[in-house]
């Protein structure tokens, strides 16, 4: 049975940073797009960043703020963020998906095989 273990959510200030992991043995395998969503009160999920076969993906929206990476000697799956605005609040989803499913991520209803329990972010001014 897959786990993705998320952590590091909270709360912060417009401006400010924070980091999120996901603990997931499935960042060390390849075979896998491995990613953060976020989902807004009354919205639907949406992808933040992934990453597929080596190439990193960010939403427009957190270009040049937020930066994913892969820590493979703790098998983590991180998400830094900065410049943290209002519209970044949501609770955040960790995934993981085979290849066939990866480019759905970034449209309007993404699929993965796997999903964490999610880990709350609040920004506020």
């Amino acid at each position: 049975q897959v786990h993705l273990l998320e952590s590091g959510g909270g709360s912060a200030q417009t401006g400010g940073s924070l980091r999120l992991s996901c603990a997931a043995s499935l960042v060390t395998q390849s075979v896998y797009c491995v990613g953060w969503f976020r989902q807004a009160p009354g919205q639907s999920r949406v992808a933040v960043a992934s990453i597929e076969n080596g190439r990193t993906r960010y939403a427009d929206s957190v270009k040049g703020r937020f930066i994913l990476s892969k820590d493979l000697s703790r098998a983590t799956l991180d998400l830094q963020m900065t410049g943290l605005t209002t519209d970044d609040t949501g609770m955040y989803y960790c995934a993981a998906a085979a290849f066939v499913l990866c480019g759905s991520w970034f449209d309007p209803q993404p699929q993965a095989d796997f999903w964490g329990q999610g880990t709350q972010v609040t920004v506020s001014s």
